[in-house]
Order: C-alpha cells, then structure tokens, then sequence
C-alpha cells in the first residue's frame, strides 16, 4: 500500500500529539507545524498528499494559509480544522475547495475517515464496486436466461448500464471485460426475444407489448397537454440510455425528475424510420401508403427527414387537437441560441417540439473523421465527449432558462447506437440500402446465425420496394460488409458507432419527464 505524507499545521500541535502518533501507527508520514507561515514553506519545499490545517492560528490563519496553499499548490487536497462552528467561515473555505471540514474537539476515527475518502477514495471504491458487481453477476446471467417479458427486458438492460458506469470509475476498470462479454450475452438472448416477440407487438391486440415509437405522441406526449402547462417535447436524436444517464445529474441541477421509463424503437432503429413514426404516429408501411407524398423510402435519394413539421401537424389534425404549437430543428450551434432568444414568445404554445440533432452527427463524424475517432475509441470515451459537449451547449442553456418558467419538459429519443466490432458478410444488387446495421434489397444472401431476417416486410408493417424485397437486421455488435474491398470495408467501420439493427443499446432508449424545481 502507498505511504502518504500527511502534513498538519496547528497552534496547538503538541496537544495533537496522540493524534498524529495513531495515524503513524496506520501507516501515514506525520510531518507537523505550529503555524500556517511554516506550513507554506514546508509546502514550497516538500510534497505532501494532504494537508491538514487548524482555522484558528495566531498570526496568519487557516484562511489565509488556504489561500497561498491554493494559489502555489492548487491540486494538493486540504482538511480544514476548526473549533468554530460560523457559518461564514464554513463557506469560505467551502469556496476555497477544501476537501473536507472537521469541528474540534476531534475523534481519531473521524479523522481516519476524512482521510480515506480523500486519499483512499478510488481504491475502496474500486474494490467494493468489483466485488458487488461479482455478486450480482451471476444474477443477471440466470435472468435473461429465463423466459422475460420487455419490462424485465429494460431492468437487464438499466442495471447493465448501473454497471457500466460504475466500473467507469473504478481504477484499471479490470472488470470491464467480463462486463462487455456479458452485454454481449445479454444481446445474443435479446436477438432472440425481438425475433420471438416484434411481430406480436405490432400485430396482435391482447398482448402485452412495450411502449412503441408510433405510439409516443397518443400515449404519452398529447396527455401532458391536458395539464394547461406548456410542454416543451425535446427530441435529442441517437441518444442512449448511457448517455442520458451521464447528463442526468447536470439537469437534476434544475429539474426534479418526475417520471424516467422507457421506449423501444422499431425497426429499423434509424432516424428514417423510428423518428418519423413518432412525429406521425404510424409505421412505416403506412405512412408509405397514406403519407406518400412526404414519405421518403430507401430507394430514393432525399433526405429521409425534411417533413417531420408535416408529419406531427398531420398527426394533431388526425387526433382533433386544435392547439398552439411550434417544431424546431437543431442543427447548428447558431439554431440552437437562435431558439433560446426566442424562449419568451413560444411560452404561449401549448406545444413545443425540439429535435437536437447533434448526437446523431457526432455518432456520424466518428465514423467520417480521424480525429472523433481517436477521442472516442469506446463507449466510456463516447459518454464523456456527450457530457462535454451537453455542458457547452445551448441545450443546457435551454434546459436552464425553461427551469425558471411554470412548464414540463420531456426529453425521447428516436433510438441509440451500438459500437460494432464484428463483420457479418452481406451479398446483394446495387440497389441495396448502405446503412450498416440493416440491409433492405431482393436476392440478398448473409449469415441467418447474425441475423433478424425479415422475408415478408408486410408483416412488421414494412414498405415493400419490390416483389422479392427483404429486411435483413444485424444482432449484437455485428455490421454488414460486403466481400469486395472486404478487409478495408471491415478496418474502416469496426469499432465505429451504428444504428439500425437489433441491440439493447439501440432498441431500448429513455423517456424522461423532468418539472422544474425552481419555477
């Protein structure tokens, strides 16, 4: 175990004296001083791992001390130690960073304890993290093993990702192998109960099925305008579980969270597909029928989501709801502060649609450009670059300002990504779909074993481009490659993040209704 140099800095050290001898017996280096001028010059001089410091010293105080301390040393930790209970003074060296605050007369233990969650922090916290994931291992593996329904579904897949991002912040994440073998397991059982249950949920009645991307806007968005609050529906495309749970706690800042459940996108999980059924409350086969004129399929070349506006417009006319409403599109960082500028006039909407786009553009430039690529070379990478770019953004900034209006804001997605890292070879015409995680074309020819296949696109209410048109969904972290430049094509896109296919991580995406605490 590392030894730790501690030093102390007290008026009355000699009286600390019992102090300083148990924490030597517990293996720390005690290095004491009887004035904040000494415990400046020891810290130009020496290193040391934590710094204890008494408030109340003749001469230069505790909060002066802190304060060179800070200004020289500004990464050593620092404990400050008072026989004062001010609030004032409290909040002044909570400002000034300390560490941790101990009231005299002081417990040994106590201050034992301040010292391990300082010092021994990630070590402890490592060791029970491991050891409580090992526990729970086994659990989770007999529970997908069982026959489940989508409900036990989503706790699999929520308390994969509690593990997730609990070895995140463990030391040498040395579980984080056994963790991906298992999400691989897990998707591998996942595979097989969409293949078992999808048609089910789209066709029959009197089955329980989760909540579907079509049935958003019905079943859960047009209720909470009943509530004569103005709701503010924010549409964050391609944004996982994950990822919501990493900008989670920077909201909780400004919003309790009322309700945080679940959707299942359809297939395909791409914007195409699952984004416009929630603005148009159908599958895509009929909005293919009905919606012809601003439905755009596969085999043509525009881009598959210009009439979202029109699709949600055509939506509240079909269900009567003669409201207030406005759409935006988030593109660009300009759009973006654009809409906060004019947050006081949509107040006087009943609803309020924003789609963000940026998720979907980073989860694009990784694929297109070097650069994201090393940034992000894992899902742990993924999520830290999501949270960076959520604390820069004026999505926060709109976060914050609707925090201080009497409104409700939920937050959907269309559907996640998975990182693929496993080719499945694919054989079709040139008219084939390029999308890496779904294929639709005739005479296709792949791997049943990796695959969802779909003969009959009717069936799960899918446009049929022609007699022999197939769907074919890759499982688990498999992408579609085609022989010809094989090992290029497979080189290129491993390890990149896609969408489309049949995955936890795609199919099963947060549904969050957040109140603001402060309005």
């Amino acid at each position: 175990m590392q030894k730790y140099r501690i030093l102390w800095a007290d008026d009355e050290i000699d009286l600390l004296k019992p102090h300083t001898l148990f924490l030597e017996k517990k293996g720390y280096e005690m290095i004491t001083v009887n004035s904040g001028a000494d415990a400046i010059e020891q810290v130009e001089n020496e290193s040391f791992d934590l710094i204890f410091l008494d408030e109340n010293m003749p001469g230069m105080t505790g909060l002066e001390t802190l304060d060179y301390i800070k200004a020289s040393k500004p990464n050593i930790p620092v404990v400050m130690i008072t026989k004062s209970e001010e609030e004032m003074i409290m909040e002044q060296a909570i400002g000034a960073k300390i560490s941790d605050y101990l009231i005299k007369p002081l417990n040994p233990n106590q201050i034992l304890l301040s010292i391990k969650k300082i010092l021994d922090n990630r070590r402890l916290v490592t060791e029970k993290t491991n050891m409580s994931y090992q526990q729970d291992f086994r659990n989770l593996s007999m529970a997908y093993s069982d026959d489940i329904d989508h409900e036990e579904w989503v706790e699999i897949y929520r308390k994969l990702i509690f593990w997730e991002l609990e070895i995140d912040n463990t030391e040498e994440r040395s579980m984080s192998e056994v963790l991906d073998n298992q999400k691989d397991e897990a998707n591998s059982n996942f595979a097989r109960f969409i293949t078992d249950n999808y048609d089910s949920w789209l066709n029959e009645v009197d089955v329980d099925k989760p909540l579907l991307s079509h049935q958003l806007m019905v079943k859960r968005v047009f209720p909470e305008l009943q509530s004569g609050q103005p709701l503010f529906f924010i549409l964050i495309d391609n944004l996982r579980f994950d990822q919501w749970k990493i900008i989670e706690p920077i909201i909780a800042d400004y919003y309790t969270v009322e309700e945080e459940s679940s959707m299942y996108s359809i297939l395909p999980t791409t914007t195409a597909f699952s984004r416009n059924a929630i603005f148009s409350g159908m599958l895509p086969a009929e909005m293919a029928k009905y919606h012809s004129d601003i439905w755009v399929g596969d085999d043509q070349e525009e881009g598959k989501n210009n009439h979202e506006h029109e699709f949600l417009k055509r939506q509240l006319k079909k269900n009567r709801l003669d409201i207030k409403s406005s759409y935006h599109k988030i593109i660009r960082t300009e759009q973006g502060k654009q809409l906060l500028d004019n947050v006081s006039n949509l107040l006087g909407n009943d609803l309020n649609v924003v789609v963000y786009n940026f998720v979907d553009m980073l989860s694009h430039a990784r694929t297109d450009m070097e650069m994201i690529r090393e940034l992000a070379p894992d899902e742990s990478a993924y999520r830290s670059i999501t949270k960076s770019w959520f604390l820069h953004s004026p999505l926060l900034d709109l976060f914050k300002r609707l925090a201080r209006e009497p409104v409700k804001v939920m937050v959907a997605t269309d559907h996640g990504t998975i990182r693929v890292k496993r080719p499945a070879k694919i054989i079709g015409d040139r008219n084939t779909n390029t999308n890496l995680r779904y294929k639709q074309g005739k005479n296709l020819n792949f791997d049943n074993n990796r695959v969802f296949a779909v003969r009959r696109p009717e069936d799960l209410h899918l446009p049929r481009i022609n007699v022999s048109t197939t769907y074919a969904f890759a499982t688990q972290d498999y992408f579609f490659a085609y022989p010809n430049n094989y090992n290029y094509y497979v080189n290129y896109y491993r390890d990149t993040f896609q969408h489309g296919g049949v995955s936890l991580e795609e199919m099963i995406v947060p549904l969050v209704t957040l109140v603001p605490k402060n309005a």
